[in-house]
């Protein structure tokens, strides 16, 4: 089954929802970090929401959220864009534990609890939307729904899981975002949140098989959904040689002329999809500003 989201509402339109399978494109990710179980989950969930949130936007919008909480992974760094392209990346990619005490992965003793979540968004105008609060978990879902609650004013619900094989590839990864509209009554977000906090593990769901419909009719119960739209989404990274020469001629003909002298040569690497990019003497010389 491909990955692909779709975007619902129900409530008679005052609930809108997103969910999404992402199993093979955090695979993807996970194969290009070499990442282990624990961080694995930490940058899928990461991943997930932040394609959700992608979704949100339009046209040739962009986002970056990043998920700094002081832990053994460092960062998580994750992109979108309103087409279901993402990407991510974690800065210590082989950090692992023994299960926590719920004998699930220990993702907050991995992401750490002290530190923030930033989204940035690119909305094309002169300046970005920059949004920042505390992690209040280092659990991912529930960091977003904070985020959300604080930095958008828009009451929401954030679920996403991944399950880890023995040999650390993705057996299941999904997600769902949903979100009271302004005037919804408090009878719709009582019944709601009786729903969601009885909801079995959205990585279960996948794994059974259950696509993004199937779980939001389950989430919304007897209530009418009405589906939106649905869009594929995948592990895209917008690397390239054209974009590394822009940046290595950013670092000035002094460091340019070093790299000929001493190195003959530079090598480069994405930190997203750590694809390795080459430059021959001759290449560094024409990137030299006359």
């Amino acid at each position: 089954m491909n990955d692909y989201l779709i975007k619902a509402t129900s409530y008679k339109g005052m609930v809108r929802a997103y969910a999404v399978r992402s199993t093979s494109t955090v695979e993807e990710a996970r194969r290009r970090q070499d990442s282990w179980a624990t961080t694995t989950a930490a940058l899928g969930r990461t991943i997930t929401i932040t394609v959700m949130m992608g979704a949100m936007l339009k046209g040739n919008d962009s986002l970056t959220t990043k998920v700094e909480g002081g832990g053994p992974i460092g960062a998580i760094v994750a992109d979108a864009n309103a087409k279901g392209e993402v990407r991510g990346y974690v800065t210590n990619p082989h950090v692992d534990f023994d299960l926590n005490e719920k004998g699930k992965l220990d993702v907050a003793r991995a992401v750490g609890t002290t530190g923030n979540l930033s989204v940035v968004k690119d909305l094309g105008l002169k300046d970005y939307f920059t949004g920042q609060v505390p992690i209040v978990s280092g659990e991912i879902s529930e960091d977003f729904t904070y985020y959300f609650a604080n930095s958008e004013q828009v009451p929401s619900a954030v679920g996403a899981g991944v399950l880890v094989n023995p040999d650390h590839s993705v057996l299941a990864s999904g997600g769902f975002i949903v979100q009271v509209m302004p005037g919804a009554d408090d009878d719709v977000i009582s019944r709601l949140e009786e729903r969601i906090n009885s909801f079995p593990p959205i990585s279960s769901l996948v794994k059974e098989g259950k696509t993004p419909e199937e779980i939001l009719e389950r989430l919304f119960g007897e209530e009418e959904m009405t589906i939106h739209e649905k869009m594929p989404i995948e592990f895209r990274c917008k690397c390239s040689k054209e974009r590394l020469e822009q940046a290595i001629k950013g670092l000035g003909n002094e460091e340019i002329q070093k790299m000929i002298n001493e190195d003959h040569g530079a090598e480069a690497s994405c930190h997203f999809c750590n694809e390795k990019y080459y430059f021959t003497e001759d290449e560094l010389e024409a990137l030299l500003r006359t």
